[in-house]
């Protein structure tokens, strides 16, 4: 008895934790929230929606367009995931679908590690030997272009990307696989024609959390985009320098004034970043828990 009772206790306290650390969570993303309204909600009282969805940010003389700003973050985002969407498929496909088990437990692994390394690492890489690439091939002016940031940042979701995939295409029962083979299916058509329509929701899944850490990104960005806030609607924008709003809070924030207008715009940033996370991230979430609904997942 006195056994049983000290085994309930336990289990209370274990749970009591669990929650405690369920709620923290959540408790910390709504402060950080309310922290950012607190702060850079001014912004939208102090200045006119004009200037702020302006085209020209220049805080020197009071223009603050956040515009150049948002289209430069979400250039280089979507044409990372562009690049990075057919390599982290194929490279989930051959893991799942081609690699021996022994590659297997190699290639999983060693595609995780990547994720872990430091973003100053990638941003050196970037202007050392990516950004003289760039200029050379593609005749660009400089090599801290909006291509550059794009190809970094392709690799930095790739290993997001293909873990999701991989997990997704490892979902799809091994009946439809079966089936097709037995209708005189090949490998190859099997896999492209069956194995990863029926995985679809998760590679979808797979792209938006990719694009959440794109977007995200902060230190390879600044280092590797030239930082030029311009509006990138010229045919050869991807060529050219560009300032995402990571880059320009990175760089603006220890050198402002607290209090300023200028403060509150850069916190203003950081809320309309906030929120295009928060419904990349939600989407995904969204798309996952559909596909779980409809028992497409084990």
């Amino acid at each position: 008895m006195r056994k049983g009772s000290m085994s309930g206790w336990g289990e209370f306290v274990v749970e009591t934790l669990v929650r405690v650390a369920g709620f923290s969570a959540i408790g910390f993303v709504l402060l950080i929230f309310l922290f950012l309204l607190r702060e850079g909600v001014p912004a939208f009282f102090e200045v006119v929606p004009g200037n702020l969805f302006g085209t020209r940010w220049y805080p020197t003389f009071d223009l603050f367009g956040t515009l150049p700003l948002v289209l430069g973050s979400l250039l280089i985002t979507i044409t990372a995931i562009v690049i990075a969407l057919p390599l982290g498929v194929a490279t989930a496909v051959f893991v799942r679908e081609v690699a021996p088990n022994w590659a297997r437990e190699i290639l999983k692994p060693m595609i995780e590690v990547l994720a872990g390394i430091p973003s100053v690492v990638l941003g050196f890489f970037g202007m050392t030997l990516v950004a003289p690439f760039v200029r050379q091939v593609f005749g660009a002016p400089t090599g801290l272009t909006a291509f550059t940031g794009a190809l970094i940042l392709a690799y930095m979701a790739l290993p997001t990307l293909i873990s999701v995939a991989e997990d997704a295409l490892d979902a799809v029962p091994r009946s439809y696989r079966d089936a097709a083979l037995a209708m005189g299916a090949t490998q190859w058509q099997t896999i492209w024609r069956v194995v990863v329509p029926a995985a679809r929701s998760g590679i979808v899944t797979a792209v938006l959390l990719g694009m959440g850490r794109a977007i995200g990104e902060t230190m390879a960005v600044m280092m590797v985009t030239g930082n030029a806030a311009r509006m990138p609607l010229t045919l050869d924008s991807l060529f050219r320098p560009i300032r995402t709003m990571t880059a320009t809070i990175a760089a603006e924030m220890g050198e402002v004034a607290q209090g300023s207008t200028h403060y509150h715009a850069l916190f203003g940033i950081g809320i309309i970043l906030f929120v295009l996370t928060f419904v990349i991230n939600l989407t995904a979430a969204s798309a996952l828990f559909q596909k779980r609904r409809r028992g497409g997942l084990r």
